[in-house]
């Protein structure tokens, strides 16, 4: 089976380039091919000791055993549609190594994607050179996704489920999507002058986001948050327009980094074992709801930035712990009636 050189270099040269794979891959791929052919078509001949070879230059294909050249003749025609099929097969799996192993490289680093599937709990989404698996448990629960919809994801990890397919998994709800996102539009934190310590997330609800920066006269949350708010706002957008994140400063004294991360709310007083990491938080009465937020997420929030357990205590109502004008003058007059007469 013999191909002029010209063109079989130009045939293998366009394959390893169209499907950006190796000249070497594409060679083992057609000596495997031809000694499937030749194991098909020959079986009570077969062995473990035969091997095809195929010359680089020429294209010439030959079966050897023991060094001994056995090719059958006419071989090459009998051989070709079952030689074809497994090439095709062997490029394709070369194919999606190399695919992988781009992607592998990309793993914790933001992609945009577009839908192509939905099934109604999981997301297909076109990443480029392949397709990516968006779990349920992957996505943002109030998201409604849908064919063309383009997304930005996190690409979380590379994995073999149990056929043996790999899959590429990407996430919309992990916390590192919201830190890899601030990374793009804050170039303090790409140079290391602002840093990000900690993120803690609710995804589509809410998020809190510690920021430090050890260089004078740099203030980390108004870098994150940007003139009028617009790079705070851009990470918003890119997570759907409904998650509101709070950039907080990080501070190496526990409690003053409790007080800011519970902010909005008020805080009178904190009370701290570091043994058990567990706190108590006062706030007055009317601060409690900010304190604690809709469903807790702001104490939830708080407690997982802090790594602290936060019990929200409300102080006494200012009503309740001082006494009416009407009281005051009862126990005034109780306190005459109880007091004995001074003699004269």
């Amino acid at each position: 089976m013999t191909i002029m050189k010209s063109e079989f270099a130009l045939a293998l040269n366009q394959i390893a380039t169209e499907r950006g794979i190796s000249v070497d891959d594409v060679i083992k791929s057609i000596e495997a091919a031809i000694l499937a052919a030749y194991k098909k078509e020959y079986p009570d001949k077969f062995d473990d000791k035969i091997i095809s070879k195929v010359t680089r230059d020429t294209g010439v294909t030959k079966i050897f055993k023991e060094n001994k050249d056995i090719t059958p003749p006419g071989f090459g025609r009998i051989a070709a549609q079952t030689a074809k099929q497994v090439i095709l097969q062997k490029i394709r799996e070369a194919e999606k190594k190399t695919v992988i192993l781009h992607y592998r490289s990309q793993i914790g680093n933001v992609l945009k994607g577009r839908i192509i599937r939905y099934d109604g709990r999981n997301a297909y989404v076109d990443i480029g050179r392949t397709e990516a698996l968006l779990p349920k448990e992957e996505q943002i629960r109030n998201e409604r996704y849908q064919v063309n919809d383009t997304l930005v994801v996190y690409l979380k990890e590379i994995i073999e489920d149990k056929f043996g397919n790999t899959r590429i998994i990407i996430s919309r709800s992990d916390p590192k999507l919201i830190e890899v996102l601030f990374k793009r539009e804050v170039p303090e934190i790409l140079n290391g002058t602002v840093q990000i310590k900690k993120v803690a997330r609710e995804p589509g609800e809410r998020a809190k986001i510690a920021v430090f920066s050890n260089q004078g006269g740099v203030d980390p949350v108004g870098a994150c948050v940007g003139q009028k708010g617009i790079r705070v706002q851009t990470v918003t957008e890119e997570l759907g327009g409904l998650e509101k994140i709070d950039i907080i400063q990080w501070n190496q004294d526990d409690k003053l980094f409790l007080i800011a991360a519970l902010s909005p709310a008020k805080i009178t007083n904190v009370e701290l074992d570091t043994n058990t990491k567990k706190t108590k938080v006062f706030v007055d009465e009317e601060q409690a709801p900010l304190a604690i937020g809709s469903r807790g997420i702001n104490v939830n929030l708080a407690s997982r930035l802090t790594g602290y357990n936060i019990d929200i205590v409300q102080n006494p109502s200012k009503s309740a712990s001082k006494p009416s004008e009407e009281e005051s003058k009862e126990q005034k007059t109780e306190e005459k009636k109880s007091t004995p007469p001074t003699s004269s």
